[in-house]
C-alpha cells in the first residue's frame, strides 16, 4: 500500500502501526530505525512486551549509537512514548507479530509505504517472562540445531554443557551487538558478511544462521583463514547442515579477494596483526560495518618506551596489558579518521573470556576529522611508534594525517 500526500498519510500510517502494537495477544516487537534527521536523539527505538512488578508493562529502549537507555511503563505513559516514538522521523519502521510482520519504509517527504509479511519470529504468543534465556538471541530451551552441531548443547538435551557455558554466552553477546548494527534493508540484495581470520567458525556460523532463520535477513557469509584443517572441518560443517549461504576459503586476510565488496567484516580473535589487516580491508572495500575483538597483540609491546612510565613498563603483565591497550586505541582512532563511527566496549563479562573487547565501527562520518589526527599524531609521539593499521592502510591515510598546506 503505498501512501502518499504528506501529514495525513503520515498520521495514517502511524495509527495502522500503533493499533498493531496495542494487540496485546499478538504484538512482539516494534523497531524503528534509521532516522531520516542527521540531528535525531536516537538512532533506534525498539519497543516490547514485558512483565515487571506483577503487570504488563512496555519496555522501550532507546539507542543514541553509543548506549542504550531502557524504560518501562504502562497505561497512559506507555501511550505517550508510543505516541512520541512514532512521531520522530524514521525512514523505517518494522512491528513483529504473531500473526505477521508490518513494514513502513517512509520517504525524507513523509511518503509510506506499508508492506506486511509472514511472521519473522517464532513465538506463537507474546513472552513476557524477564527470563534471561527466552530473550536470548540462540537460546538453549529451543534446542538449537547449530547449538547442537557445535557442541554446545547435550545431544538429547537442551541443556547447556558445563564446558560451553562461555562458548553460549560469546554467541549469544555477539549477536546482540549485531542486532544493533544491522537493519533490515527492504528489497536489498542480500547482506555480504566476509569473517577474516574464522577459526573454527563458531561466530560465522552463528551469525549467518541468526540472521538468516532468525530474523529473516538474507546473508552471503564468507569465512576466511589459512589453517586448510580448519576450514575444512568448517565446510563439513556447512555440508552437514545443508547451508548454501555460507561458503569458506583458505586464505589469508591480505590476499583475499572477495566477489562483491562485504558490507559487513567481522574480525573475531583474530592473532597480533592479523585484526589490523581486516580493519584496513574493510576501509578499503568501504564495508559499513566493521566489527574486530582483538585477540593476542605483540606488535607494539617490545616498542613502548616512556620514562615517565619506566615503573609501570617493568612489569611484563602490565607491560603486555598497556601494549593491548594502545594497540586497540591506534585502531580505534584510525578508523574514526578513515571515516568510521567507533566505539571499543566490553562485549562479553571477563568470566566468559579475558580477550572481551570488541572495536564496533559504522561508516558515516567526513573523513579526515582534525580532531581526530591531532589525537592520532599525539599518541604516535609520545610512544615513539608507527602501529601496523598505519602501513597497511597506506597512502590514503598517510595524507589524511598530513596537516592542510598553507
Amino acid at each position: 500500500m503505498d501512501m502518499n500526500g504528506g501529514r495525513d498519510r503520515f498520521v495514517e500510517h502511524k495509527g495502522v502501526v500503533k493499533g498493531h502494537v496495542l494487540e496485546e495477544e499478538t504484538f512482539l516487537r516494534l523497531t524503528l530505525s534509521k532516522p531520516l534527521d542527521p540531528d535525531a536523539p536516537w538512532k533506534k527505538i525498539s519497543v516490547r512486551p514485558v512483565l515487571a512488578g506483577g503487570r504488563r508493562q512496555m519496555q522501550f529502549s532507546y539507542f543514541d549509537g553509543t548506549k542504550d537507555v531502557a524504560r518501562n511503563c504502562d497505561g497512559d505513559e506507555a501511550e505517550r512514548r508510543l505516541d512520541e516514538a512514532l512521531d520522530m522521523p524514521f525512514g523505517q519502521i518494522q512491528v513483529q507479530a504473531t500473526s505477521g510482520d508490518l513494514t513502513v519504509l517512509v520517504s525524507a517527504k513523509g511518503c509510506a509505504h506499508i508492506t506486511k509479511s509472514k511472521p519473522s519470529r517464532h513465538e506463537e504468543a507474546p513472552v513476557l517472562s524477564h527470563d534471561r534465556d527466552k530473550h536470548l538471541p540462540l537460546p538453549a530451551s529451543g534446542g538449537d540445531p547449530l547449538l547442537r552441531a557445535l557442541g554446545i548443547l547435550a545431544k538429547r538435551g537442551k541443556q547447556v554443557r558445563s564446558a560451553m557455558r562461555g562458548k553460549f554466552h560469546q554467541i549469544n553477546e555477539f549477536l546482540r551487538v549485531i542486532d544493533q548494527v544491522i537493519e533490515p534493508e527492504a528489497g536489498a540484495e542480500p547482506l555480504r558478511i566476509v569473517d577474516c581470520g574464522c577459526g573454527s567458525a563458531y561466530l560465522t556460523f552463528a551469525a549467518y544462521h541468526y540472521l538468516t532463520h532468525r530474523r529473516n535477513i538474507p546473508a552471503r557469509v564468507t569465512g576466511v583463514d589459512a589453517n586448510e584443517e580448519l576450514i575444512a572441518k568448517c565446510v563439513k560443517l556447512r555440508d552437514s547442515l545443508k547451508w548454501d549461504g555460507i561458503e569458506f576459503r583458505v586464505s589469508t586476510i591480505a590476499e583475499f579477494e572477495p566477489d562483491v565488496p562485504p558490507d559487513v567484516v567481522l574480525s573475531l580473535h583474530a592473532c597480533d596483526t592479523a585484526t589490523d589487516e581486516a580493519i584496513a580491508r574493510g576501509i578499503g572495500w568501504e564495508s559499513g560495518v566493521i566489527l574486530a575483538a582483538p585477540c593476542c597483540q605483540h606488535e607494539l609491546h617490545p616498542q613502548l618506551k616512556a620514562p615517565a612510565l619506566r615503573a609501570l613498563l617493568r612489569h611484563g603483565i602490565l607491560r603486555e596489558r598497556l601494549a593491548d591497550l594502545v594497540t586497540d586505541t591506534f585502531r580505534a582512532l584510525a578508523l574514526r579518521i578513515m571515516g568510521y563511527r567507533t566505539r571499543v566496549l566490553e562485549f562479553v563479562p571477563p568470566e566468559s573470556t579475558s580477550k572481551n573487547l570488541m572495536i564496533r565501527a559504522e561508516r558515516g562520518l567526513e573523513p579526515g576529522d582534525p580532531a581526530f589526527v591531532e589525537e592520532y599524531a599525539a599518541l604516535k609521539e609520545f610512544w615513539n611508534v608507527t602501529p601496523a593499521i598505519e602501513g597497511l592502510l597506506g597512502g590514503g591515510f598517510e595524507r589524511r594525517l598530513r596537516p592542510p598546506a598553507g
